[in-house]
């Protein structure tokens, strides 16, 4: 009963994203609107994290089954895909090592906020 719980309040606000998406004139994705509202739940307190820890932590460890599709879909698309390969490598690249790179700081400046001061 826990995992059904669990799985009702994180597909509920994905729901709740997917109505946000219809009412607002916004182009964001209705994913954006569901992570941004459990967001807000988890920071006002309204959702505690350990009600959906368990089920979280399973969606997380099944998440790189959900892209093998995408991968079949770029090796059956290859031929297509061959006149920009080099800009499409460089693009994956380069934004890997951004995401990288800016996850990195910022995970350092939280761990230092924490600890209460700047230290090197």
């Amino acid at each position: 009963m826990k995992y059904v719980k669990e799985a009702g309040i994180i597909f509920g606000m994905s729901a709740a994203g997917e109505i946000l998406n219809k009412l607002l004139p916004l182009p964001v994705p209705a994913g954006v609107y569901g992570l941004f509202l459990l967001l807000i739940c988890l920071v006002a307190g309204l959702v505690k994290l350990e009600w959906l820890e368990a089920t979280g932590n399973w969606l997380l460890d099944a998440m790189p089954i959900m892209f093998l599709p995408a991968c079949v879909g770029i090796m059956e698309s290859f031929g297509e895909l061959r006149a920009v390969l080099i800009p499409f490598v460089v693009t994956a690249v380069v934004s890997t090592v951004l995401v990288i790179g800016v996850t990195g700081q910022v995970a350092q400046w939280i761990i230092r906020r924490k600890r209460g001061g700047e230290e090197r």
